[in-house]
């Protein structure tokens, strides 16, 4: 197996462990212990440190071992700002650009959510979820876009896929997927923003409750 893509398995193994609490925010990610629990060398571990650092899931520290990040509640409105921008944007111009064979994925890709929503765990239902999203921004035909919307995706997994199994919005996620893909479909850019609009704006009041869940949790341990 070629080191990159050994990097990029090793990758996604730590990320679904660092969405569902197995690394917690602020816990240290040792390269030699992860590698030799995992069986591979420390080159490609190292590499997956750094794919995952990019995504802002790592914090790297010189000479000591990388941690879990744990962005502020500031720093994750900060990121859905502009997130909530470049997906608007990319949604406007795949209802532009996206041939039919693209529409059809992502429609495949909301069939497929939607007909097996309850056959999934947590993290592969939001996988399917993000992948949604990323096919639109590919859509887009604008590869700087689509780039940037990746590294914002990525630094938001964490704090998105907490808040959605916090708060568990299945009708409502699947009416939204549905009713946007429709309005690319009849490239009716205003039907499609509105969907997407409420669909984010959702997004929003989840993670703002989820911090305020969190700060609450905290407090009551601490007055305990």
């Amino acid at each position: 197996m070629a080191e990159e893509n050994r990097a990029e398995q090793i990758a996604k193994q730590l990320r679904r462990d660092i969405l569902l609490g197995v690394l917690a925010p602020g816990a240290p990610i040792k390269e030699r212990d992860n590698a030799v629990e995992m069986g591979v060398s420390r080159t490609p571990m190292r590499e997956a440190i750094r794919i995952l650092a990019k995504e802002g899931l790592v914090v790297l520290r010189p000479s000591r071992s990388p941690i879990v990040a744990q962005p502020s509640l500031k720093e994750v409105s900060n990121a859905i700002e502009v997130l909530s921008a470049l997906e608007m944007l990319s949604l406007r111009l795949a209802c532009e650009r996206a041939t039919d064979e693209e529409l059809a994925g992502i429609r495949k890709v909301e069939r497929h959510m939607a007909d097996n929503y309850d056959k999934f765990d947590d993290v592969d239902r939001f996988e399917i979820d993000m992948s949604f999203h990323i096919a639109i921004a590919r859509a887009s035909h604008n590869e700087m876009l689509a780039e940037t919307h990746s590294s914002y995706l990525a630094r938001l997994w964490r704090a998105r896929y907490l808040s959605a199994i916090k708060k568990r919005s299945r009708d409502r996620v699947l009416h939204q997927h549905s009713a946007i893909i429709s309005g690319l479909e009849a490239r009716d850019v205003k039907a499609a923003q509105k969907e997407l609009d409420a669909h984010l704006e959702n997004l929003m009041v989840n993670v703002n409750e989820y911090f305020e869940s969190e700060e609450s949790d905290v407090k009551t341990v601490q007055s305990g």
